[in-house]
């Protein structure tokens, strides 16, 4: 049986985002590996009839020594299992899995990243200083006849080729990892506005990038105006990134009543049945956001930035209101223009759960993938093994 590996730098993102397209990659007759650093997620795959391995891997390290130790583990464990096809998640591991692959001579590599990243989003001391390593070693594990490489909005594969990272024809786009729409769908029931306060919701990785600070500042403005509206917060900060927001400010924000911190949510299907629009103010360089894609797909009307990712989710006025990065005065009146108007938000939110059934569904995800892959493997004569 031909072999497929999958290598991303959490057990939670294989788990949350990819789970869905390793099922059916092993239904089309596939062993399908998965590799991560270990976590709770990874017994969670297990269940599922997959083969979930730990690597020990730190996101954070710099470590010349060590990151050499890395990849020259992952190519053992390539050359031990010997797949047909390799595909990495996010820039580290995109370079690790795909040098790693090269000398393990695996015939094909996909390379899916959603999004620049830290080192290319970032302005700080670090991030700069890093730029043009991560940028030489991005170059090198992207080139080949053998490589594929997967983008999520059409920005993304503008800076790359400004960079000089990809070669003509290297690259697909494909809207994120897929929503179940039928599963994410619109709740059957409003609930009466007059028994309940309005809520708003940002759901994110708890970082200063994805508009955080101007979230908790835009619920603040509104308490100003007398509105009773609660704010909630989903998700945890990100120890391994340098830009999470400490907890200790999480937490004054809650005892300054402006935010309700519900920490990691983990039916975000039933909280989005519980709010009446979404947030996502970031100025992070996202791939597509994943909160923006499943509310969308419930039908709730969203505000978020004009950025990379987020303006592929929204067009201004449409299927949601677009604000411009880091305004929260402009987020602000942006959500207060939803909560005055509810037709507007009705249709707005009825537009976005449209785009989301045309571009978004998982199913389609799932088929433009398969495609890639069948596209590589032809190119690299091993078409017998491409999916069906």
């Amino acid at each position: 049986m031909q072999k497929v590996v999958f290598f991303a730098n959490t057990d939670w993102y294989l788990f949350n985002f990819r789970r869905t397209l390793a099922l059916a990659v092993q239904a089309a007759g596939y062993d399908v590996l998965l590799l991560s650093p270990a976590g709770k997620y990874g017994p969670r795959l297990r269940a599922l009839g997959l083969r979930w391995q730990p690597l020990e891997m730190d996101r954070r390290s710099v470590n010349p020594l060590r990151e050499t130790a890395l990849l020259l583990r992952v190519a053992g464990l390539f050359r031990r299992e010997r797949p047909v096809l390799v595909h990495n998640f996010t820039i580290k591991c995109a370079v690790y899995g795909s040098l790693a692959a090269r000398l393990a001579r695996v015939p094909a590599r996909v390379n899916a990243v959603d999004g620049l990243g830290y080192v290319f989003a970032s302005e700080d001391r670090k991030a700069r200083l890093l730029r043009p390593a991560v940028r030489a070693l991005l170059r090198s594990a992207l080139q080949g006849r053998d490589t594929q490489l997967i983008l999520q909005n059409p920005d993304d594969t503008a800076a790359f080729e400004r960079f000089k990272l990809i070669e003509s024809g290297r690259v697909d786009l494909i809207p994120g990892a897929g929503v179940d729409c039928s599963r994410y769908a619109p709740r059957a029931t409003w609930p009466d506005g007059a028994d309940r306060p309005p809520c708003v919701l940002l759901a994110a990785r708890l970082l200063w990038e994805k508009g955080i600070a101007e979230y908790a500042q835009a619920a603040r403005t509104l308490r100003a105006q007398g509105r009773k509206v609660r704010f909630l917060l989903a998700g945890m900060p990100d120890p391994g990134n340098p830009a999470a927001v400490p907890e200790t400010t999480l937490r004054e924000w809650v005892e300054e009543g402006v935010l309700e911190w519900l920490g990691q949510v983990a039916d975000m299907r039933d909280l989005y049945a519980k709010v009446d629009i979404v947030a996502l103010p970031s100025y992070y360089r996202e791939g597509l956001p994943t909160s923006l894609t499943e509310a969308a797909a419930c039908g709730l009307p969203l505000v978020t930035t004009d950025m990379p990712g987020c303006r592929e989710v929204v067009t201004d006025g449409e299927d949601g209101l677009l604000v411009p990065p880091r305004d929260a005065e402009a987020l602000a009146f942006a959500i207060a223009r939803l909560l005055d108007s509810p037709d507007l938000a009705k249709r707005l939110g009825n537009a976005a759960r449209a785009k989301a059934l045309a571009l978004f569904d998982e199913r389609i995800v799932i088929r433009q993938t398969f495609d890639v892959y069948r596209k590589l493997l032809t190119r690299t004569g091993q078409l017998h093994a491409a999916p069906a």
